[in-house]
């Protein structure tokens, strides 16, 4: 039998272990839409894509791969963010895995897959009804009233399992009750977190869910580091938690310090000041938090991460030059950002495809409208692809949209410059071109008209 084999080479050269003993994996992705199969790693509670393989035409392929640590790793045709389309297994080094991934479900097959991926293999099998319901919302219909049963059912047989279930490896036979307890957490938070027909309140939860707290699973940042897709299930934990407790999500540093608040451990709380200041847009957010919470950074990857985030916010601060792109209008003629100085510039980042983006457009000619006469030059800037860019022209031509209409084919430099992942953005410079904010209010929002005017009256 033929598999695609597709080998990775850790170079931990201080384990020769490792070396001399890979893993071995075969599997049939038995599903009606073929898609490339991915091995994930664990890194700090992330996973992390380490090899694809693209299935043959008899749906079968393969991994050989040198661990670079004995413990969870995942399979799937999922992404790294989760843990849908993934399935979780056990690796140390010599171990062999054969199993067929089915469009519910996977099944081991041959004769020498470890005990320990039986193990979990069952523990699937058991799990997998909460799973189908909780992952997959988007093919099995479920609300909680169905959903809260077949949880409780499930939670009451983990701790019978796990004291069944026994590998002889003293490394996993220790590491089964976590796995499975973080297990049960990724799916009830996941399913209160994806569309429902019907959604509980609060009073209606089951006791289950008095348990999902942060001190009960974020005490130990080694364990979190080592489970798959845990800081995901840490975030859902959170807002879970603060549901049940009724505290609304605080905006800015606020919400981070809420968030610390919840949090028991110090190295995860330096984890959640990162993560918060790598989606700020704006340098003085970015700075007040950094310059407060600092002291959190204790590991070498903490500090080697805060230093990067510090680097790409550098070009994000207020009174920086801006970024001087040159685009197309739609007649064609190349603008320049050099070309609007002296005017106040509003920059619209859009879509013709993005539907909050077209909201704002009755917002934006309203604004037009009031600040006729200023210095304040809109100019808006389409993130269409090339192919759409006749769909872009039309709907400039049929909502009558104003100001300047430049088209960016896609999503290149200009919006990794300004770390643009979600549109609609709207961004504000004065009349030398230098950042007042790279985030600015919408302008259905009053506080954007406000802030023009302000900079306006800069001189």
């Amino acid at each position: 039998m033929k598999y695609q084999i597709i080998t990775t080479i850790s170079l931990l050269s201080c384990n020769l272990l490792f070396a001399q003993s890979p893993v071995q994996i075969k599997g049939i992705f038995d599903k009606e839409f073929v898609k490339p199969v991915k091995l994930f790693k664990v890194l700090e509670g992330d996973m992390v894509e380490i090899a694809s393989a693209q299935p043959l035409l008899d749906k079968k392929f393969g991994f050989t791969f040198y661990p670079e640590y004995e413990g969870f790793y995942a399979i799937g045709s999922g992404t790294t963010g989760s843990q849908t389309d993934n399935n979780i297994f056990y690796f140390k080094p010599g171990d062999q895995l054969e199993f067929t991934i089915s469009e519910k479900n996977y099944q081991l097959t041959g004769t020498n897959n470890s005990k320990e991926n039986q193990i979990l293999s069952r523990w699937h099998d058991e799990v997998s009804p909460v799973e189908q319901k909780a992952f997959y919302w988007m093919k099995v219909q479920s609300t909680f009233v169905d959903f809260f049963p077949d949880l409780e059912t499930v939670v009451a047989k983990a701790n019978t399992f796990t004291k069944n279930n026994k590998s002889g490896n003293s490394r996993f036979d220790s590491k089964l009750q976590d796995y499975i307890q973080w297990d049960l957490a990724a799916n009830a938070t996941n399913f209160l977190n994806t569309p429902r027909s019907a959604h509980p309140a609060v009073e209606e939860y089951t006791d289950y869910y008095k348990s999902l707290t942060l001190a009960n699973f974020a005490k130990n940042a080694a364990l979190v580091y080592q489970t798959p897709w845990a800081n995901r299930t840490l975030n859902a934990i959170s807002f879970v938690s603060r549901r049940t407790a009724n505290i609304p999500q605080g905006k800015g540093i606020t919400g981070l310090q809420q968030d610390l608040d919840f949090l028991p451990n110090d190295t995860l709380k330096g984890d959640a000041i990162l993560n918060y200041l790598a989606r700020q847009k704006d340098y003085a957010s970015y700075k007040e938090a950094a310059d407060k919470y600092q002291s959190y950074f204790k590991t070498a990857t903490q500090k080697k991460r805060a230093i990067g985030i510090m680097n790409d916010m550098a070009q994000l601060k207020s009174g920086d030059q801006g970024l001087n792109f040159s685009f197309p209008d739609d007649n064609g003629k190349t603008i320049k950002f050099a070309d609007l100085k002296g005017k106040v510039v509003l920059i619209d980042v859009w879509a013709t495809w993005c539907g909050p983006c077209k909201a704002e457009i009755p917002h934006l000619k309203k604004l037009e409208k009031e600040m006729y006469g200023t210095d304040v030059q809109v100019v808006s800037i389409s993130v269409d692809e090339e192919k759409d860019k006749v769909k872009w022209l039309k709907m400039i031509k049929d909502e009558q949209l104003g100001g300047l209409q430049l088209f960016a084919s896609g999503w290149g430099d200009f919006a990794k410059y300004y770390k643009i992942t979600g549109i609609p953005r709207f961004m504000v410079f004065d009349r030398q071109g230098k950042v007042v904010t790279i985030d600015s209010p919408r302008p259905s929002n009053p506080e954007l008209k406000q802030l023009l005017e302000k900079v306006l009256a800069t001189k």
